[in-house]
């Protein structure tokens, strides 16, 4: 039996959270809520990156220069706060503001995954939006936006007017990254990066090859900037490297023209209006 972390259910405001722990990594959990896997953390090692779409992340966030030096990073979302975790070990030094709404989530991630002993993090109860919306003009290098509820994104974190928002809040030279769940044809997808391209000169799409295609549920990265973009490609990934686990598959990357064609004809999202937002089938997460 081992030590730390008790699996099992626990209720929060959202409903139910499960903690369970992985049977291949000794100090591996997987925090779920609703039955929708959250986050990956490894208590051992937080540069471990198990979700496909934290690791694409985690490769953006390792390319913004300079590298491996503190940064100034905002998350709208927390859950266990696997990314928060990943940028305090590679980046040291690092200041960070989590915005996580449920407060019991929040007590859970203390309690049980040692969320206090991550150094330089401010984790606050408050829903993503008003609390980006007290932040000050230029005073972050990166925008992480990771909320989701009921395995879909609220859309008030998806339009013009929140990402109008994420540009104040970011420094000349600053970065967004927005977590997109999505299949089949991308509807919500094309309509995020056709409003991210609106706020954004700099624009970048990011998934596992069967998610870009269609052909798979699942997650997608947007990464933009006002000034540039990290010379990330995550297809040239070298399977002989080190870190050869980064990467399980192949992803692939859209940008310029490539970027462009995806997006044609998409609107983008605006306050007030409420498209279908994707939500994953049942079987994703084997509840069929």
């Amino acid at each position: 039996m081992r030590d730390g972390p008790l699996p099992g259910t626990y209720p929060i405001s959202g409903g139910t959270a499960e903690l369970l722990g992985d049977a291949d990594r000794e100090n591996g959990w997987v925090l779920s809520v609703g039955g929708v896997p959250q986050s990956y953390v490894d208590l051992s090692d937080p540069t471990y990156l198990d979700f496909e779409y934290t690791r694409l992340m985690g490769d953006v966030i390792d390319h913004l220069a300079p590298q491996s030096e503190a940064i100034d990073a905002v998350h709208v979302g927390g859950a266990a706060c696997t990314l928060p975790r990943y940028v305090a070990t590679t980046r040291p030094g690092s200041r960070q503001v989590v915005f996580e709404s449920d407060a019991e989530l929040v007590r859970l991630a203390r309690e049980q995954l040692a969320l206090d002993t991550v150094p330089g993090l401010d984790v606050r109860i408050a829903d993503g939006r008003t609390g980006l919306t007290a932040l000050a003009d230029d005073t972050a290098d990166l925008v992480i936006v990771d909320a989701y509820t009921a395995a879909a994104m609220p859309i008030e974190l998806a339009t013009d007017e929140f990402t109008r928002e994420v540009a104040r809040v970011l420094r000349s030279d600053g970065l967004q990254l927005v977590n997109v769940s999505d299949g089949s044809s991308l509807t919500f997808t094309r309509q995020v990066v056709a409003t991210v391209s609106e706020v954004f000169p700099f624009v970048m799409l990011l998934a596992q090859q069967e998610v870009l295609s269609g052909r798979r549920f699942g997650n997608l990265v947007v990464a933009a900037s006002p000034a540039s973009l990290p010379d990330v490609d995550p297809g040239r990934t070298d399977a002989s490297d080190d870190n050869d686990d980064h990467y399980s598959v192949r992803a692939g990357r859209l940008l310029g023209d490539d970027l462009g064609r995806f997006r044609a004809g998409a609107r983008p999202l605006r306050d007030g209006e409420r498209p279908p937002v994707p939500a994953p089938p049942p079987q994703v997460f084997g509840q069929d």
